[in-house]
């Protein structure tokens, strides 16, 4: 139980998307000899969910067996899970239902609750809810377990009584606002049933009375009257106090309604009148999906020098990394300039856009360059090797390195050369993940020595 935990938690072993390219190229049996043989958890989670799509349940029972002998709870919930899809309802229920007395936990209830939606059981789920309402993250377990499955007006019925507590708490006579979901719950369920308007009056009631409790419920609110076409409604809204939060929306919706060119102008009137990061982010990211990389850079070239590059260059760069092209004509622009403490992102990008060209010796060349900022960079190599579509150079520069990251490296170029067998030898086991995460801690917890001096790590 402790070993499943901690791959759970640290994606020890394989972790999911390693699993994932083993199957997406047909190694399932690989897969599943690695479950049995290696105790990889991911493994066991990636071969149930293939068979189950296939439809070999018993086969899939087999797999997670092992695990569920461990008594690990994520591992009976995964046996319950296969149960509910072989169409075995009552002993998926019996295996990890409340007891004879009804004793379970709220997180307890709230999964059982979702296998019986599953089974179709719909009201015996919500009644299993029902208990713990007060909480209100069952609350809203309760409104999206329930969507699509006709309950909406018993829903809207059940919340009602905390909607007192919500207002009472907006209205500034208590402090506690463990009911501000409510409205924002509610509206979604009105909204769901076909009642669109009445979502929108209840929602504008809370907002226009300063009764909403969070963020949440003002975005909610223009979310709704942007899907409902309420344009005019929303246009004031984002003319007020709180257009950092509406305006965006407003513009979006404008864009959505075809009418792009008002929605760019309405922004650019904003960051004339009130130069926000968010408005400049959310223009210069509308103009990149409009193929307008120049004019991108352009509105966000103000942001590229600060030391959190977070709001306005990191999303130019994110949807263009699988467009080299674009984002070395991105990192070359004049206006793209070094970034205060972030220079080995740019290096990084400038590699990989032109590794993704195919120039590997020049992508290999920028990160030699710049020896400080990687910490194996023959593992760096191997990666632009890859990128470049270089495999076996790719594979020979890890071959005889041994680290944990080359072997993790090695494996996804050797299941890419079709040798996964030997792709899955190589990979470092979970016992071999845990121990190298022991030594790092403890390599942390020695105090260096510097010029004859005691050097405490950082707590």
């Amino acid at each position: 139980m402790d070993e499943l935990g901690w791959q759970a938690s640290n994606y020890g072993g394989l972790p999911s998307r390693r699993v994932d390219l083993l199957l997406e190229h047909g190694h399932l049996d690989l897969v599943i000899r690695a479950a049995e043989e290696r105790g990889e958890w991911f493994c066991a989670q990636g071969a149930v969910e293939e068979l189950c799509r296939s439809g070999e349940f018993a086969r899939a029972l087999t797999v997670m067996e092992p695990f569920v002998a461990s008594g690990w709870r994520p591992a009976v919930w995964a046996k319950a899970d296969i149960l509910l899809r072989a169409g075995r309802t009552d002993e998926a229920l019996d295996l990890v239902g409340p007891d004879e007395e009804g004793h379970a936990s709220p997180v307890a209830c709230r999964d059982v609750a979702e296998l019986l939606v599953r089974a179709g059981r719909v009201d015996e789920a919500v009644d299993l809810l029902v208990p713990y309402l007060n909480q209100s993250w069952i609350r809203t377990a309760l409104v999206d377990l329930t969507e699509g499955q006709g309950r909406d007006q018993r829903v809207l019925e059940l919340i009602a009584p905390y909607a007192g507590g919500a207002r009472r708490a907006g209205d500034g006579s208590r402090s506690d606002d463990s009911c501000g979901d409510v409205p924002e719950l509610r509206a979604r369920v009105l909204e769901r049933a076909g009642r669109a308007d009445d979502a929108i009056r209840l929602l504008g009631k809370e907002v226009a009375e300063g009764r909403h409790l969070t963020q949440s419920t003002l975005t909610s609110y223009a979310g709704l009257l942007a899907r409902h076409g309420r344009l005019d409604e929303l246009r004031e809204l984002a003319g007020g106090e709180n257009a950092h939060t509406f305006l965006d929306t407003y513009a979006g919706a404008l864009r959505d309604h075809g009418r792009a060119g008002e929605a760019e102008a309405v922004m650019r009137d904003a960051i004339a009148a009130d130069d926000w990061v968010g408005y400049r982010s959310w223009l210069s990211s509308f103009l990149l999906r409009a193929d307008r990389l120049d004019d991108a850079i352009a509105v966000a070239e103000v942001g590229f020098s600060w030391y959190d590059c977070s709001n306005l260059l990191t999303p130019l760069v994110i949807p263009l990394l699988d467009r080299p092209e674009e984002l070395l004509h991105l990192l070359e622009h004049p206006l793209t300039v070094p970034h205060h403490g972030h220079e080995e992102f740019q290096h990084w990008w400038r590699a990989h856009a032109l590794a993704g060209l195919g120039r590997a010796e020049e992508a290999i060349a920028v990160v030699e360059a710049h020896p400080a900022w990687w910490d194996d960079p023959h593992v760096v190599r191997a990666g632009l090797l890859r990128t470049a579509g270089r495999l076996a150079a790719a594979a020979a520069e890890l071959r005889d390195l041994g680290t944990i990251e080359a072997r993790e490296e090695l494996f996804e170029i050797l299941v890419r050369q079709g040798r996964a067998a030997e792709a899955l030898a190589a990979h470092p086991t979970v016992a071999e993940h845990r121990a190298a995460q022991r030594r790092a801690a403890e390599a942390e917890s020695v105090p260096r020595r510097v010029d004859g001096y005691s050097v405490e790590p950082p707590l």
